[in-house]
């Protein structure tokens, strides 16, 4: 028999045809979606100083704010904020750039999200006198940053009647936000209800920070925040446990401190797990850490120095070398041999409360409960496992590389100046001012007794607040004994630290 040569009947054409269209229009509209939705793109930067700045941890993936979110809640939140903007709470700006230092970006889930990094709480800025312009420094401490401020904002602006779709949606638009129809009905509505609910609950997990004093710009609770975030019940913790912030640390020259115990009270010996550990203060949890951004930083802060006090200002030389026999004979034993050989038998090792005698609550903080749940970190992941920390019961003898931007000084930021904290502790200002970055170069340290200048207001440290005790690191082997003149030799060596 041959073949039927009859034409099919018009309608199976149509159906074809139609169904082909539909089936054209469904691959466009995935392939659509998937570039609209499916990106994962992190703002990149050759320059290893700027990825420390504005690169990403991976955090953002968690923890990212919407930028356009990001942009417009100090207007629509500016009752919260303790001045104008963002730098109200200590964040920095560059000329030049968008974001603060300590943001990154990255273009996740259909949007372009911003959330903190490293040099967030590891960059500040230094004015050698009054009039001068701020110099940006990265890798010393953010002693400008009110962590708690910030933490507090957000909470506050996200249970406020203010965080919706219609307050926040204009404003991001009368800033300059291009948001087409889906940005403008779908996506930003249900990024703006999905960031509330997550704040709200996040925020709960950390409300001890509503009972806790005010830490202050320069100072974070770090292992009271880790308890939160491992849902222990706040309410039912020793109450000496509840007071530890510290002040955030200077991160430089971190390959020769391998095998130093690390953090404040040294319950941790290994650069790499230490920064991961630091990571989960930027959202990089073991799932979406970015783990070739955070081994960038770790390869810039082995060899990372911070810059000399002499390209600022003047240093004694006939003064400085008295300085330095008198710090051989009080400090090089604990803290190395200079500001750039850390070498030293008790360098690195942690000094028992009973001997250093300051401020505990930061030692108690840290409790062996919290420690072993640490362990469980990167269970899923052995390469990463953590397996080093340890409870300890004093602080550790640090190097003293940068010392002159390091101020204030102790681990809980308690004695402003190089000065005051060669005095007996009985002498030590009980209050001063933090937050200011105009640098005093005869005391070392910054400007602490200026309670605001324009419309800046500086915190008000009070001593006396637990938590806060700025006692020990005292007596004639810390050199407070000392005649003045040799005091001032000895500081006069240290700024060439």
């Amino acid at each position: 028999m041959e073949p039927s040569t009859n034409p099919p009947p018009p309608g199976c054409v149509r159906c074809k045809t139609i169904l082909m269209l539909l089936l054209v229009i469904l691959i466009l509209t995935g392939f659509y979606f998937y570039m609209r939705f499916g990106g994962d793109r992190a703002l990149q930067f050759d320059d290893p100083v700027m990825h420390f700045k504005y690169g990403s941890t991976g955090g953002d993936r968690n923890m990212g704010f919407p930028y356009w979110v990001w942009k417009a809640l100090p207007q629509v939140c500016s009752e919260f904020l303790p001045g104008k903007g963002y730098a109200s709470l200590g964040m920095l700006f560059e000329a030049g750039q968008d974001l603060p230092v300590g943001m990154s970006l990255r273009h996740h889930l259909g949007m372009d999200r911003v959330f903190l990094n490293c040099a967030a709480c590891h960059s500040a800025t230094v004015r050698v006198k009054a009039d001068a312009p701020p110099m940006l420094i990265a890798g010393m401490p953010s002693h400008q940053l009110d962590l708690m401020a910030f933490q507090k904002f957000f909470q506050r602006c996200a249970s406020s009647a203010k965080f919706t779709p219609d307050r926040i949606i204009p404003e991001a638009q009368h800033l300059g936000a291009k948001l087409d129809l889906l940005d403008r009905y779908v996506v930003y509505p249900i990024a703006i209800h999905m960031m509330r609910d997550r704040v709200i609950a996040l925020m709960d997990r950390l409300r001890f920070i509503n009972t806790e004093p005010d830490w202050g710009p320069g100072r974070v609770d770090t292992f009271n925040s880790a308890k939160a975030i491992f849902n222990f019940p706040i309410e039912r913790l020793p109450k000496e446990e509840l007071f530890g912030a510290s002040d955030f640390p200077a991160i430089w020259n971190q390959a020769k401190k391998r095998g130093m115990q690390l953090h404040w009270d040294g319950n941790n010996d290994r650069v790499e797990e230490r920064n991961l550990s630091a990571s989960f203060g930027t959202g990089a949890t073991p799932p979406i850490i970015d783990h070739a951004a955070i081994e960038r930083i770790e390869a810039w802060s082995a060899t990372a120095a911070p810059p000399a006090f002499a390209q600022y200002y003047p240093v004694d030389a006939t003064l400085s070398a008295k300085g330095a026999v008198l710090y051989q004979r009080y400090c090089a034993d604990c803290h190395g041999a200079s500001g750039s050989d850390f070498s030293g038998k008790l360098v690195g090792q942690v000094t028992p409360l009973t001997s250093i005698g300051t401020d505990p609550y930061r030692v108690y903080s840290y409790s062996p409960a919290l420690m072993v749940n640490q362990g469980t970190l990167y269970a899923g992941y052995p390469q990463y496992q953590f397996t080093h920390f340890r409870k300890t019961f004093g602080y550790a003898n640090m190097p003293l590389d940068g010392l002159w931007l390091r101020a204030p000084y102790l681990h809980n930021g308690s004695v402003p100046t190089l000065w005051a904290l060669l005095q007996p502790s009985q002498q030590r200002p009980k209050h001063f001012y933090r937050g200011n970055d105009v640098y005093d170069p005869r005391q070392v340290g910054f400007v602490s007794s200026v309670a605001e200048q324009g419309a800046q207001r500086y915190f008000k440290y009070d001593t006396t607040v637990p938590g806060n005790g700025n006692q020990g690191h005292d007596g004639p082997a810390y050199g407070t004994a000392l005649s003045t003149a040799d005091k001032w030799a000895l500081i006069e060596y240290l700024k060439t630290f």
